[in-house]
């Protein structure tokens, strides 16, 4: 959009012409296109080798293989080699993955990568204010990103440009891409057909080398909606149902796929909320079947040409007819009710009819403190145009919001379009606070001032996510996640027991009124307004330019590369700490105000599993030093057994790790010493991020054996010499009285990933075979 506002012409290809014409992936990177051709000539390949119809998901997933004709492909069971697209990057996540790519020595990024400042601006007093002091405060750190995506070929939007997954959606998803982004929501750009995964750094790295990508062959559930959308009904309401069917570890290892004849009453920016919400259910990605609704989103956002050539190629743009999913759900849209999700947990649904008695019967706040609309999940012009037609009622009856009230838009594009379109100001006129374009909130990135630490409150929002502490970093502050018009509805009540469906309220005039359904275009009327240019293009060639990192820095560190395995059995491990019950990225490495460290390793390391709970003593950030019997931090702890050249592991529960893509959940432990880490079961890019760093996640090959171990036991891995996908590892439990047993662990690791532990990490094995070759 800023390219066409800088004259590039706006232009609509026929068809018959655009069969085989060259079309870029983006307006930004003009000589980079999309290669449908080659999506086709791979679904061939792979349709005649299973000899069956292909899902959506399978197509777009089997169209990006390295090597079609052999890979063995078998869901949930082998690991495919893949070539993604594309890459994208938030900045606090780009930092480490920037760091790393400088570690591997290589001259420039090897497919289009763009890096991302949305997640170092801390929402405190309004819009422009919270831009100018983020900038004031991150400007060695802004300085760092876009020098080095100067010099290695990467675009930078500048902070205030808007969330990540809004611009992806606006600029570079497109039906059949493959991207993978440094951050869990990137599955948002399924709402546009593409297949868009979140993953470690260390994972955007390989990528962006050039390196074949691996994944393991995802499963398919397929949730078939019917019927049609209405009322007070939306589409975050479709994933807050699916999220109470599939918990919040019912996808992992499996993509989402929607289809069946409901899909199309769904705007597409509306499909990209449900999308970018399956991260909670420990979805591998959401997608959508291409169709008409994201044809007209991609008209209005300037790609029209896109939307022609995705017309020509439809049939490898949807699931064919007969396909078999893993698992299948059907959700009619027209008796789907508006639901209200939490608190402490994404997974936990609730109709709004029923939360206000659901929060009295467990004595849940029911008093709403905030309210707030916005996050990636939940900004698009859609979002904001049906929550400011219900601030437009209550306004018209005299009211305002009982409870404080916040907007974040999603990107600079759509700022700049609903203060044209009269939207901002109404939210205003409610009495709602306009936030920067950036994720705020939604990550913790929140100066509140209207509560103490530890006084119990209740906050309505519209973002994904919703565990303990996480938006405010109060561990008492009871989050509910919701529609943005429900938000908005609850806010003017400022109380959860109520229902705008069918409750009352009282105008200023003293009579009662009941809200109406809101209705809203899903897209301006007039072209959107793409507001101020905030994109940096990277230079033809960026070999002179330097990239700065102060030896000094508090905020930034150039990393030193793991140690390898000495090729021993890890013998007589003590145990850092044995977590009781949910342990989530936010639990093992906080965000909020340890976001300032990002890009320094030691420091951030300074958060190491402050949040997860000790079975030992049911606190957190307490543990047992085996070594002095004293307690103290679980920072101070690892760093104490490092010292002394003693090595660690942790013992998890179910779905550790589940929540973000940060690696430095990974990192961190690896750092300070560790290298097991034990559990029921992991979400799948923690996972990963610990392979990549060189650790082992292992999994008990009997859940009940997580009992046998207790926080002063002693434990060997042994059998590592003859490590080997698919056979499962002993581990000798040695207890203080002495005796001691033997229980048995599983693993996922394939044969590279063996090497990335042998070689102390995936990139130190990087290096090693660049240096082969």
């Amino acid at each position: 959009q800023h390219a066409l506002n800088s004259g590039v012409r706006r232009y609509h290809v026929a068809p018959v012409l655009c069969q085989r014409a060259k079309v870029a992936m983006s307006h930004f990177e003009p000589n980079e296109y999309i290669n449908y051709e080659k999506l086709e000539k791979n679904i061939n390949i792979v349709r005649k080798r299973l000899d069956r119809p292909l899902t959506l998901s399978e197509k777009i997933v089997y169209g990006h293989l390295d090597d079609p004709a052999k890979q063995e492909i078998e869901r949930g069971k082998t690991y495919l080699r893949l070539r993604p697209d594309r890459v994208a990057m938030q900045d606090a996540t780009a930092q480490m993955a920037m760091l790393q790519f400088i570690s591997s020595g290589l001259p420039k990024v090897a497919v289009p990568s763009t890096i991302h400042c949305d997640h170092l601006i801390e929402a405190q007093s309004g819009g422009e204010k919270d831009l100018q002091r983020a900038k004031d405060i991150n400007q060695e750190v802004y300085n760092f990103l876009s020098t080095a995506g100067a010099k290695y070929g990467v675009g930078f939007w500048k902070p205030g440009s808007g969330i990540i997954h809004q611009i992806i959606l606006e600029n570079y998803s497109y039906p059949g891409v493959m991207l993978i982004g440094t951050d869990s929501h990137t599955p948002n750009g399924g709402g546009l057909g593409g297949i868009c995964i979140g993953v470690g750094g260390a994972d955007a790295v390989d990528v962006m080398a050039g390196i074949p990508w691996e994944l393991k062959c995802p499963k398919v559930i397929g949730v078939k909606l019917t019927g049609k959308l209405s009322g007070w009904t939306s589409p975050k309401d479709v994933i807050l149902k699916v999220a109470g069917i599939l918990t919040v570890k019912g996808g992992t290892g499996a993509i989402i796929e929607y289809h069946g004849p409901g899909v199309d009453s769904i705007s597409c920016t509306g499909m990209a909320t449900i999308c970018n919400m399956g991260a909670e259910i420990g979805a591998t990605t959401s997608i959508f079947p291409y169709n008409e609704r994201m044809k007209k989103y991609l008209g209005k956002t300037g790609r029209a040409d896109i939307a022609a050539l995705a017309d020509e190629f439809k049939q490898h743009l949807v699931p064919d007819s007969g396909c078999q999913y893993d698992q299948v759900i059907e959700i009619n849209l027209s008796e789907l009710k508006p639901h209200i999700n939490g608190p402490f947990t994404p997974d936990l649904a609730h109709p709004v009819s029923d939360i206000g008695a659901a929060a009295e019967k467990e004595g849940w706040p029911v008093d709403i403190r905030v309210g707030l609309i916005g996050s990636c999940t939940n900004s698009s012009y859609e979002d904001m145009g049906r929550s400011a037609a219900v601030a437009k009622q209550a306004l018209a009856h005299g009211l305002k919001c009982k409870s404080k009230f916040t907007i974040t838009p999603g990107s600079e594009q759509i700022r700049a379009t609903i203060e044209r379109d009269g939207y901002a100001k109404v939210l205003r006129e409610v009495g709602g606070l306009v936030l920067a374009n950036a994720c705020g909130p939604c990550i913790g990135q929140w100066d509140r001032k209207d509560i103490k630490k530890g006084e119990k409150n209740t906050i309505v929002t519209s973002y994904n996510r919703n565990f303990t502490g996480r938006n405010d970093a109060n561990p008492e502050t009871h989050a509910f996640v919701t529609s943005p018009e429900i938000v908005t509805a609850l806010s003017i009540a400022g109380t959860l027991k109520f229902n705008p469906e069918t409750d009352y309220l009282t105008g200023a005039d003293g009579k009662k009124f009941k809200l109406e359904a809101p209705d809203a275009d899903e897209l301006p009327k007039l072209e959107f307004d793409p507001g101020q240019d905030t994109y940096q293009y990277p230079p033809k060639d960026g070999s002179g330019q330097h990239v700065d990192v102060s030896p000094t820095s508090q905020r930034l560190q150039l990393l030193e590369p793991f140690d390898k395995w000495d090729g021993k059995d890890l013998e007589d491990m003590l145990i850092l700490i044995k977590v009781k019950g949910k342990c989530t990225t936010d639990h093992i490495s906080a965000a909020g105000p340890w976001l300032k460290f990002r890009g320094h390793l030691d420091n951030i390391s300074n958060n190491l599993l402050i949040g997860a709970i000790n079975i030992e003593n049911g606190k957190a950030n307490s543990v047992r030093n085996a070594l002095t019997q004293e307690f103290g931090p679980v920072p101070d702890t690892a760093r104490y057994y490092k010292k002394m050249g003693v090595k660690w592991a942790v013992i998890g529960d179910e779905n550790y790790g589940e929540g973000s893509s940060r690696e430095h959940a990974a990192l961190e432990p690896r750092h300070l010493g560790g290298r097991v880490i034990i559990t029921k079961s992991f979400a799948r890019i923690h996972e990963t991020n610990l392979k990549k760093q060189g650790l082992l996640p292992l999994t008990f090959a009997d859940p009940a054996d997580y009992n046998k171990i207790h926080p002063v036991d002693k434990l060997s891995i042994v059998g590592l010499k003859d490590f080997a996908p698919g056979k499962p590892l002993k581990c000798i439990i040695k207890h203080p009285n002495g005796s001691q047993e033997t229980i048995m662990l599983n693993h996922t690791f394939n044969e590279s990933q063996i090497e990335w532990f042998q070689a102390g990490s995936a990139l130190n094995r990087m290096k090693e075979l660049q240096q082969k070759s």
